[in-house]
């Protein structure tokens, strides 16, 4: 053989060197074949046409910024170069940059992140928190230097100037916005305020982009605080304001939709206190009323009432007796002079009867009376007070002896009857 000879190292280094030079910074279409995320964070996958494929990688560095993610079957452009795996002798194509085909990076890592939020329920109604009616301190997550904050102080100002407010400070685009924005609402978070409003004004897709990432959302998702996403102009629909509880057309809308107005509540207050004025007076007079009928009531029921009633009744009643008893002692004092002759007749009459009756009973007493009854040498025999015969003593019975002018107590010895 006559061609020189070379090992299989030469070999694949000459047309690594070759298909590294020839294919530099081209741009490769097809469909996803297969992909593989390595922990790494490197990206390893294969595109296709209807006849062929090829393998592809890109490494962490270019991963990092990809805004969307490889999902099999996904027609996407590739920019890179071709290169050489030496060792084995395998050539794969070096990603810089994918792009979805006929769609941009951006929108279609909007819609896969939309997907997925909404998939684990970031958007639900039910995990909305309601902003209070009254808002007395409040936290701006934004740029200090930004028009945005500007104009949200201003309208602060002119609907409610009583309202404390907090500003965090933060980028709001760039590569880095995203983490810095998650950090700040995590703080504002716990700065006890009401609301936390988080926004930027208008830009490009690009310079709102911070509020499409996954890392905003999720700080957003997990706060306690209620929150207001206001990005952009009203065209601009954030994932930001997907999640959070109330999203505003603008940062300036933000204000005058969660904060009253000054004007307005006055106004409002005025006719409140009017409205209290003319209530308490109505209740005022059904008060006084009700009061006045309760004491009267209290009145009509009071002991000292019923007293002076009873007293009254007794005044009257007492005041009839009085007219009574004065026409009654009239009357029988007018039939006294006649009663009175009547009983002095009818006690003369009496005691003439009487008279003629105690001379009558004189004469019987004394016709009975023992004393006069006694002859000269007899005496009356009695026992315990009872006149008795002799032939009634019994032997050693005591028993009275008694004449007109003695009286005696004997004893009886024996009783000698005399002969008949």
């Amino acid at each position: 053989m006559s061609q020189p000879m070379m090992s299989v190292s030469s070999l694949n280094t000459k047309i690594k060197s070759l298909l590294e030079a020839t294919f530099m910074h081209i741009l490769v279409e097809g469909e996803v074949a297969s992909v593989t995320y390595h922990t790494s964070g490197h990206v390893y996958f294969s595109i296709k046409d209807s006849d062929s494929s090829i393998k592809c990688v890109m490494w962490r560095s270019n991963a990092a910024r990809m805004k969307f993610r490889l999902e099999q079957g996904m027609h996407i452009v590739i920019e890179g170069s071709v290169g050489v795996y030496t060792p084995r002798g395998e050539y794969q194509f070096y990603a810089v940059k994918i792009e979805p085909y006929g769609k941009g990076a951006l929108a279609l890592a909007y819609e896969q992140l939309k997907e997925k939020l909404k998939a684990k329920g970031y958007f639900d109604v039910a995990a909305k928190r309601n902003l209070p009616k009254i808002i007395q301190k409040i936290a701006l997550v934004t740029a200090k230097e930004s028009a945005a904050l500007h104009d949200m102080l201003k309208i602060i100002q002119k609907r409610w100037p009583l309202l404390e407010v907090v500003i965090v400070d933060t980028l709001v685009q760039g590569e880095n916005a995203a983490p810095q924005i998650a950090r700040a609402l995590r703080y504002a978070d716990s700065l006890e305020a009401d609301v936390v409003v988080v926004g930027r004004g208008g830009g490009s897709t690009e310079d709102l982009w911070a509020f499409n990432e996954e890392i905003v959302a999720d700080a957003i998702y997990r706060m306690h605080t209620p929150v207001v996403s206001a990005v952009g102009h009203e065209v601009d629909v954030m994932i930001s304001d997907f999640v959070a509880d109330m999203r505003a057309p603008t940062p300036s809308a933000a204000m005058e939709m969660i904060l009253p107005d000054v004007q307005e509540t006055l106004y409002a207050l005025g006719e409140l206190q009017e409205r209290l004025r003319y209530v308490w007076q109505e209740k005022m007079i059904q008060k006084e009323k009700a009061l006045s009928h309760h004491s009267e009531l209290i009145l009509r029921s009071s002991p000292l009432r019923k007293l002076d009633e009873t007293n009254s009744v007794f005044e009257q009643l007492n005041s009839e007796f009085q007219r009574a008893v004065n026409r009654k002692f009239e009357k029988e004092h007018a039939l006294l002079p006649e009663i009175e002759k009547s009983f002095s007749q009818t006690l003369e009459f009496i005691l003439k009867n009487k008279n003629e009756l105690l001379g009558y009973m004189a004469k019987r007493f004394e016709m009975v009376d023992p004393k006069k009854q006694y002859k000269k040498g007899w005496a009356q025999v009695s026992y315990q007070g009872v006149s008795l015969s002799l032939d009634r003593l019994k032997k050693d019975q005591k028993f009275i002896l008694e004449d007109e002018t003695s009286r005696v107590e004997a004893l009886c010895l024996n009783q000698i009857k005399r002969d008949s």
